[in-house]
């Protein structure tokens, strides 16, 4: 079966989609029998070109490299904005991956209430849709009678909803925690191996895990978005934002309160976390000292984790990466994927 595809944002997830399926195309086709083609990209910075026959994929890449915009690659059609991409665009699935804003959904809210509208697929990695409207987004999906996928919106490529919602199906999952910001956990670590807080933030930055305005990762509120999206997709309760408990992130950590944990037998992590007690939810994103027994505490680097609470396995851990072009590109492929098979079961 054959899925055309409309990317809603080229840059580094966008372009790593193009990647993977101009590397794998014919894997994916042989071993799944899932043709997948880019028919349509739209970025508001690089420019937007739709075919109906398809968009190669590695001539994207290459004529970006060259030119620095997709403003001049050969194609019947140019210059779309995203809502006219999705309206006019031949594709089956709309592949949202434009930038995110959780405090207000940002432009995405638009672009996948304008998907579902017009009846196509939707798979997303942008959070903001996800913290503001989760229901809103599942309820919309589910009157379309379209798939909706979110994988990449927590821990990247890493399968914590898919496994929550179909590996732990028959469990009652009553809470979960986790690390789940990768930049925070990497400087933690690095903190522990000797350097400040702010030789730690310094190197996260030089290495591109931490942006020039860290805090979004080092308060917590990165987090915190994902701490929402956990729990009103996999705890099946309502969350917002602001309900969820923060403090100071990792902002006040100082080597002295590190070594006292080393000489505890334990280590500082920024846990996520959400529960259900007496049919209310308790959520935080808190900097703690936790024991070196707890899965979560061997997570090193930016790795990411979370340990999911059933009643009928116990704590269920997820250990893998939270972040990168590659990892969180896989998350929409396996997203295409877990779609295309839905919809050739739909067809028996």
């Amino acid at each position: 079966m054959q899925l055309k595809l409309a990317l809603i944002g080229f840059g580094v997830v966008g372009q790593g989609v193009a990647k993977i399926l101009g590397d794998r195309g014919e894997f994916f086709r042989s071993r799944y029998g899932a043709d997948l083609v880019i028919t349509a990209v739209t970025d508001v910075k690089k420019g937007a070109v739709a075919d109906p026959k398809g968009l190669n994929p590695k001539a994207l890449l290459d004529h970006l490299e060259q030119h620095g915009d997709l403003t001049t690659f050969p194609a019947p059609e140019r210059g779309w904005d995203a809502l006219t991409t999705i309206q006019r665009a031949e594709a089956d699935v709309v592949v949202e991956v434009s930038w995110t804003d959780v405090k207000t959904g940002g432009a995405a809210l638009g672009h996948l209430r304008e998907a579902f509208a017009c009846g196509k697929h939707v798979v997303t990695t942008n959070k903001g849709p996800m913290v503001v409207a989760p229901w809103e987004m599942l309820e919309a999906a589910g009157r379309a009678g379209v798939e909706f996928r979110f994988e990449g919106t927590v821990m990247s490529g890493t399968p914590v909803i898919s496994t929550a919602w179909r590996g732990l199906r028959g469990c009652e999952i009553t809470g979960f925690s986790g690390v789940l910001n990768g930049t925070t956990n990497f400087m933690l670590t690095r903190m522990e191996e000797g350097l400040t807080y702010e030789q730690a933030l310094a190197e996260a930055q030089r290495l591109g895990y931490a942006e020039a305005d860290p805090s979004g990762d080092v308060l917590g509120w990165d987090a915190a978005g994902k701490v929402v999206i956990l729990t009103n997709t996999v705890l099946r309760c309502p969350l917002k934002l602001e309900e969820v408990q923060l403090a100071t992130g990792i902002t006040e950590i100082t080597p002295a309160q590190v070594e006292e944990a080393k000489r505890a037998g334990q280590r500082w992590k920024l846990v996520a976390q959400a529960a259900v007690e007496d049919g209310q939810v308790r959520a935080s994103v808190l900097a703690k000292r936790i024991p070196l027994a707890d899965p979560l505490a061997g997570v090193m680097g930016p790795t990411n984790a979370v340990t999911f609470h059933t009643d009928l396995l116990g704590p269920v851990t997820i250990v893998g990466a939270g972040a990168g072009q590659k990892e969180t590109a896989f998350a929409v492929i396996s997203d295409l994927l877990d779609i295309h098979s839905a919809l050739v079961a739909r067809q028996r």
